[in-house]
């Protein structure tokens, strides 16, 4: 009898990682959606058109992009994304003033989970990555007509979202999904913090720029 469940168990086994041996594990997907983004604020400048700005703060705008991912079980997935909002820098303080085209590109690596029957349809998943967010420079034109730039510049930044994936056949799906992502800026000194072991320290509030992302995408598994 024992023998008989063991040899069962052993062929149940060996079928199944046939099968999944032979299931497309590679998938590549690509993005389209909206970004709601923020800024962040520093110190008051006083500009050449006699307006003071204060706040930095990217327009809200389309965003487009490109995963690729591998699924180290039928559920769990490790990869790569990269995605690009393409909008224009404001500053604003005593008056709001767009400067010029600017790209916000984010390369993350990522893991994946999703949920349900593997050979189902419909699958709700949730991801969060680690990564950077680079900024680019922006183009302008001064008041005396001058034409002039800002530098770029790369931070550190993570990213978590969650949606649905649905798989028109075994190949080829959609998917929708929420995603946020937070950069970090800087940090501002706000006072200073004593204890009697560690002494006196200054401590600061730090700052993030964040992007908030409705994103669909047609995905291809191979």
């Amino acid at each position: 009898m024992f023998k008989r469940v063991l040899i069962s168990t052993c062929i149940v086994l060996a079928a199944a990682s046939a099968a999944w041996a032979q299931t497309p594990k590679v998938e590549i997907t690509g993005l389209i959606g909206y970004t709601l983004a923020d800024g962040v604020t520093g110190d008051p400048i006083k500009a050449a058109n006699g307006q003071t700005y204060d706040s930095v703060e990217p327009q809200d705008s389309v965003n487009f992009g490109l995963s690729f991912g591998f699924f180290v079980t039928p559920s769990a997935e490790i990869g790569f994304l990269w995605r690009r909002q393409a909008t224009k820098l404001d500053v604003f303080g005593t008056a709001r003033t767009t400067v010029g085209d600017w790209n916000i590109d984010g390369y993350h690596g990522y893991g994946a989970y999703y949920f349900g029957d593997p050979e189902a349809k419909v699958h709700p998943y949730i991801m969060f990555g680690l990564g950077a967010t680079h900024y680019g420079s922006v183009s302008y034109t001064k008041a005396d007509g001058a034409a002039a730039s800002t530098p770029g510049g790369t931070q550190f930044s993570g990213t978590g979202g969650a949606g649905v994936k649905v798989n028109a056949s075994p190949n080829v799906g959609v998917k929708f999904g929420i995603q946020w992502t937070p950069t970090y800026i800087k940090s501002d000194a706000v006072g200073w913090w004593c204890d009697p072991w560690w002494g006196c320290y200054v401590i600061g509030d730090s700052q993030y720029s964040n992007q908030f992302e409705f994103v669909g995408g047609l995905t291809f598994r191979f």
